[in-house]
């Protein structure tokens, strides 16, 4: 078969391309292959870069930072959390959070993890309740059991809802 795009070689390569379900292939020889980038799919992923230019920032700003700035815990540079696209420890949030926070949000849409709640039934909520600890933060606790009261209220477990309506007073109280 010949190049589909010069027509005059014999064509190595077999691009398929599916973009929103519209499929497109092509034949092409080894040169304009090359031309078109088309075997870079088979170059190794910088992961790294990706989060670097996906972060809106270039490398040179980041190599500018290195050695300023590092975890006290695992030594990590900011430089070292853009090329890896992974935080070194826990504690390079707080080490860097200036830094972090607007790409952070710009990615996830919100800074603050909020994270899964545990669904209790009516047996088990008055034992759950004894053992839990009191929270750190009575804020992010009342946002959670608000949330977890609408949803009581959307399905209709008016019981639950009651008992974390009671709970959010009691809390609300405290401050």
């Amino acid at each position: 078969m010949r190049c589909q795009r010069c027509n005059q070689n014999e064509a190595t390569t077999h691009i398929r391309q599916n973009i929103n379900g519209h499929v497109t292939e092509m034949y092409l020889c080894p040169d304009c292959a090359k031309e078109l980038h088309a075997n870079d799919m088979f170059e190794p992923f910088n992961l790294g870069s990706f989060f670097g230019n996906f972060l809106g920032a270039s490398t040179a700003a980041f190599n500018a930072l290195a050695g300023v700035d590092r975890c006290g815990y695992c030594n990590s540079s900011l430089n070292d959390i853009v090329s890896s696209g992974k935080m070194g420890c826990a504690h390079c949030y707080d080490k860097f959070y200036e830094q972090l926070y607007p790409s952070l949000e710009r990615m996830h849409g919100n800074v603050h993890h909020i994270g899964k709640h545990v669904h209790y039934t009516q047996e088990n909520e008055t034992d759950a309740k004894k053992e839990a600890p009191k929270a750190e933060n009575p804020l992010s606790e009342v946002d959670r059991l608000k949330e977890e009261l609408k949803e009581a209220i959307k399905t209709q477990n008016f019981e639950r809802a009651a008992v974390l309506r009671d709970t959010i007073k009691e809390l609300e109280g405290d401050k």
